[in-house]
């Protein structure tokens, strides 16, 4: 059977299961270079050029709120395509298809599954969007992925009420405790910092970064009783009404320096504080009710590095597991699994790594011949190097196969890189660390390897790695075990003693992860990297060739 699914919210991809196996995966804004793209045009044309067979299934996912007539332009476009009709994949099911994916993907039998999110499926009264998804929770197993309890906000108007939302989202989810806040969510609640910076809803990362330069010991409250102060919040008249601090609209700004920082760090360091007391609340509820004690966390909130810690430091005794691919990102591989055991009542394999985005080989016409040992003393030598590698990574977070790679014994390597990727000052950078030295650096909190970079750790040896010590002594890990990387820290370990290196996305600010060798050349073009180390064809690129 094969399944071919496909969103067109922010962050599209397509994604086709083949008998519960992916066989291809292309996120939109990799083939058209534009940040976030909604409409996955190129990567179905992609799909479709590769003739992999006959699609059994398409499933289309969108907001809730689509217009009717763009949904009528991809049924027409689909049907001519693939002469089948599209199945409308997308009433009240956003949250089920991000905890499938995690789930599938998690190995566990059954589990606990927390989808935390900004926005998810629109709940409708009279063609009026007036509720929308934003905390999930949901049991999973080999039989079933069932929520237990939903969150909503809402968009109240005079010719809604809450009282008859309520009644009707209870009809929906018979067996589910849904509960209702007037425009926020947790993920709304961290927006309010992002906003304050001058950033889309979308770029909370920013915030994640910046919150490690404000004050911890804040008396500032944002939710009572597990329930957001709506009086502390103001919503925006732009496009997504955008959550805002109460009366600071006069203060956003994207321009923060050493001058300025302390107040945007200190709601920064706010909302990262409240918000994850309330997903560990909300995480300890439902393990105390259920005794389930493996978790999975899905949904952009689940991309927080800061949050997914503490978690594990007060829940030392949950088996944790954090989906790579969090975002909507995940969402059509979540959808094809969930219609795979709906069609089959069998379970689709989970994603052995992050490699699984395709890639079109491309013939390289340019770069030299260049051994591993070399592309280590450049490293040594303090030269940026990219590496570009097969299949490029699923999600957001670079592991290997389009990264950029620095020592992080320098001292000012984070300035370094942030000048070569032209980000915010205060934003920090991950490290790649050989696994089995792992627990030498990093008070990894009994676990034994973070394949995926999702968790941030406490640094044990910070003077050893200082290009990668965040503020607050953290840093993003990524552990690796096999494969050119692997092997690219063996040999730096045995030169330098040190089996780190700074790891962070090859592209530059605002854009899209590199995909293709082109775009790989172009960004060397237009950056201040030093080079470029073509793997498979174990060539090199330098900046002047």
């Amino acid at each position: 059977m094969r399944i071919l699914a496909f969103n067109i919210a922010h962050d599209s991809a397509v994604c086709s299961l083949l008998n519960g196996k992916i066989e291809f995966f292309c996120k939109e804004e990799r083939l058209t270079r534009k940040k976030r793209d909604r409409h996955p045009f190129k990567s179905i044309e992609l799909y479709e050029s590769l003739n992999l067979g006959k699609v059994d299934h398409i499933l289309y996912l969108t907001p809730s709120n689509c217009e009717p007539h763009i949904e009528a332009v991809w049924r027409q476009y689909i049907t001519k395509k693939f002469n089948i009709e599209m199945e409308n994949y997308s009433s009240l099911l956003h949250h089920k298809c991000h905890a499938s994916l995690a789930y599938y993907n998690s190995k566990f039998t059954e589990a606990l599954v927390f989808v935390i999110d900004r926005n998810g499926s629109m709940f409708f009264i009279n063609k009026e969007a007036v509720a929308r998804e934003s905390e999930s929770v949901f049991i999973a197993n080999k039989k079933e992925i069932k929520s237990i309890s939903k969150n909503f906000w809402l968009e109240l108007n005079k010719e809604t009420d809450k009282i008859n939302i309520l009644n009707q989202l209870k009809e929906y989810y018979p067996d589910c405790n849904i509960t209702s806040h007037n425009s926020l969510g947790i993920t709304r609640v961290y927006e309010a910092a992002t906003t304050l910076i001058g950033q889309n809803a979308l770029e909370n990362g920013k915030t994640m970064g910046l919150a490690s330069y404000g004050k911890k010991d804040i008396t500032e409250k944002l939710f009572t009783n597990n329930i957001p102060n709506s009086d502390k919040f103001s919503f925006r008249e732009d496009k997504n009404r955008s959550v805002c601090f109460y009366n600071h609209e006069h203060l956003i700004t994207k321009h923060i320096n050493l001058d300025n920082y302390k107040f945007y760090a200190d709601k920064a360091a706010l909302v990262q504080i409240e918000t994850q007391e309330q997903v560990l609340d909300l995480i300890k509820k439902h393990v105390h009710q259920t005794g389930i004690k493996n978790v999975c966390m899905v949904g952009g909130y689940g991309l927080n590095v800061v949050a997914n810690n503490y978690y594990l430091k007060h829940l030392p005794n949950i088996n944790f597991y954090f989906e790579p691919v969090a975002d909507d990102t995940g969402v059509p591989v979540g959808a094809a699994m969930l219609k795979y055991q709906e069609e089959t009542k069998k379970n689709s394999y989970p994603c052995t790594n992050n490699f699984y985005h395709y890639y079109k080989k491309e013939k390289l016409n340019v770069g030299k011949k260049f051994s591993l040992n070399e592309v280590c003393n450049l490293l040594i030598n303090q030269k940026s190097v990219a590496i570009f590698e097969g299949n490029p990574e699923a999600g957001p977070r670079a592991l290997g196969h389009r990264s950029i790679l620095f020592d992080p014994r320098n001292i000012d390597a984070k300035k370094i890189v942030n000048n070569i990727k032209r980000r915010e000052w205060y934003r920090p950078f991950a490290g790649v660390i050989l696994k089995s030295e792992f627990t030498k650096y990093f008070n990894t909190l009994g676990l034994k390897e973070s394949p995926y970079m999702t968790i941030n750790f406490d640094v044990v040896s910070t003077n050893k790695i200082p290009g990668v010590v965040h503020v607050d002594n953290t840093c993003r890990v990524q552990t690796v075990s096999e494969g050119f990387l692997h092997k690219l820290l063996k040999q730096f370990y045995l030169k330098t003693k040190c089996p780190v290196l700074l790891n962070t996305s090859f592209n530059l600010a605002g854009e899209a992860l590199v995909q293709t060798k082109k775009d790989a050349l172009q960004t060397l073009k237009n950056s201040s990297l030093d080079a470029i180390y073509f793997v498979e064809e174990g060539k090199i690129v330098f900046k002047n060739d």
